[in-house]
Parts: C-alpha cells; sequence; structure tokens
C-alpha cells in the first residue's frame, strides 16, 4: 500500500453544506452540469478583463438525495461574467445581483449544453 496516495478532492462525493459569501454587493452562482463533467474546473471572469480568471472544481453533491453535478461560485461582486471551459468561453453576459444566488444549468435536458448568455440564468432571492 502506497502512503502517499491520496483521494482527489473532486473524486469523492461532497455531502457537506455550502456556505454563501453574499451581501448587498455580492452574489453568488450555481451551476449545474451532467456528471460528465465532474471533476472539470470551470472558470469565471468579470465580463470586462477575460484574463481575471477564478475556478471552482465540478463536484458531486446530493440535491433531494440525487446525484447533483455543481460548481458553486460565491463572493462574487455584482456584474456581468463569462464562464470558461479548457480555456474556450462556454457562457457570457452571466449576471449576477447582489445578495442574490443565480442559477445556470448545462444539463442536457437543461439549458442548450452550448454557448450561452445570460438567458440561461435565473436568479433566486436570498433567503434569510
Amino acid at each position: 500500500m502506497d502512503l502517499h496516495t491520496h483521494e482527489r478532492y473532486g473524486a469523492r462525493k461532497h455531502p457537506e453544506f455550502v456556505v454563501l459569501d453574499i451581501g448587498a454587493e455580492k452574489g453568488a452562482l450555481v451551476l449545474r452540469t451532467d456528471s460528465a463533467m465532474h471533476g472539470v474546473e470551470v472558470e469565471i471572469s468579470p465580463s470586462e478583463d477575460d484574463r481575471r480568471r477564478s475556478h471552482k472544481e465540478v463536484l458531486e453533491r446530493s440535491i433531494n438525495g440525487r446525484p447533483a453535478f455543481t460548481a458553486v461560485f460565491d463572493d462574487l461582486t455584482a456584474g456581468t461574467y463569462t464562464l470558461w471551459t479548457g480555456g474556450q468561453p462556454r457562457a457570457r453576459g452571466v449576471e449576477i445581483a447582489g445578495g442574490e444566488i443565480a442559477h445556470l444549468d448545462w444539463r442536457v435536458g437543461g439549458e442548450a449544453p452550448g454557448p450561452q448568455t445570460a438567458a440561461g440564468v435565473i436568479a433566486a432571492p436570498r433567503s434569510r
């Protein structure tokens, strides 16, 4: 047994709760994907600066007892963003509002799996 082998972070299920840092000028984005994107890093950048990117990995979580593959971006300053996979823009014009959680669905049968604009985003009011 190799003692130096460790499990890749994204390989395991993630049953823990996600805590979102949102407020007056900060929002969040929950991206849903199919299982084929499990472990893929999705990058996000402000629309006005494609080079200023951060990333999240698509992780397996559970929603109502069923597997859900999500990337969760929080602490996003209100504005518009671009999402990237494999170095290519995948969704442009994604609007993030302060104090709200935006949702984007890349599942087959959800929103179109190809390039998307803000039309694929639904903002949900912040729960208290």
